[in-house]
């Protein structure tokens, strides 16, 4: 996907990466071609809202996130690169979605660890917000690790975990507005015992259902799929999912693998992170490339 500097810094004399990576960014490509034959786009992500009526958001606590280049945000640190654009991209594709009512909640999970998701949500969820006229809500529902809140240095306070345990808890009272992001975190809150039987529990569509009145778009930030059965759980809630997986790491086997656990028509994208852009001089170096879209 296009450059992001912030998102993916690298320190100065970074070389590129070997042929073998190259090789393995350019079969998992051809890979989301042969899963998804109707479009290949490289890079993005895109803002939208749901044309469904949003209950008034309450005025929810402020919590100040503390973001430094290693928080990888290109959408908030860097809104004029390429990588900055790709999201718009993606906003604006996944804004056709949602306009037309099919698409409100998002799952966005990755087959292995380590391929990009947490960065992926907290950069979209940003650029969903179209500068403050969509209302969007980031669920950590990875209660195994959580990584949203510890990424933006927030301190910690009862979320999703404790809500699911004593439904005393309302879910709206744990909610905080996340600034200078402008997105709202519903956070996982302490790990709990059994966490894989809390997303299955009814408790957690129960939430999901009292929550997604409130706002225009829900971001789950899902454990990846293979190791755990978590996603599969959770896109039970969702409209869709996005799916991330890096060049050069995530095998094709287990691309391929996530697509069928997920369903492929609930697949509403790919996107292949992590990507050198080559011969574009006048591009920076660390970029998203190949987010791949089907239609229905």
């Amino acid at each position: 996907m296009s450059h992001i500097r912030n998102l993916f810094h690298r320190p100065f004399g970074h070389h590129p990466p070997p042929a073998s990576a190259v090789a393995a960014a350019a079969s998992t490509v051809a890979m989301a071609e042969e899963l998804f034959p109707s479009a290949v786009i490289k890079s993005g992500t895109a803002a939208g809202g749901s044309s469904a009526t949003i209950a008034t958001l309450p005025d929810f606590p402020v919590e100040e996130a503390k973001l430094y280049p290693v928080s990888r945000l290109v959408f908030h640190g860097d809104p004029l690169s390429s990588g900055a654009d790709r999201f718009r991209f993606l906003r604006t594709r996944l804004r056709e979605r949602g306009t037309a009512g099919k698409l409100k909640k998002l799952l966005i999970t990755s087959p292995l660890a380590h391929d990009g998701k947490s960065t992926i949500v907290m950069n979209l969820a940003t650029a969903l917000l179209e500068r403050g006229k969509r209302s969007v809500l980031v669920i950590e529902a990875d209660l195994h690790h959580a990584s949203v809140a510890e990424r933006l240095q927030l301190h910690s306070w009862p979320g999703l975990t404790e809500c699911l345990q004593d439904r005393s808890i309302s879910p709206l009272s744990q909610i905080r507005r996340v600034e200078p992001l402008g997105w709202h975190l519903l956070p996982a809150g302490e790990p709990g015992r059994n966490p894989t039987e809390l997303v299955q529990s009814r408790a957690f569509g129960a939430i999901i259902q009292e929550l997604s009145s409130y706002f225009d778009w829900v971001l789950f930030d899902s454990p990846p799929a293979i190791p755990l059965t978590d996603a599969i759980v959770i896109q039970q809630h969702a409209d869709a999912s996005l799916l991330v997986v890096r060049a050069g790491q995530t095998p094709r086997a287990a691309v391929e693998q996530t697509v069928a656990l997920l369903g492929k028509s609930k697949v509403v994208g790919i996107v292949l992170n992590g990507v050198e852009r080559r011969n574009q001089p006048s591009y920076h170096q660390g970029y998203y490339r190949g987010t791949r879209f089907h239609e229905d």
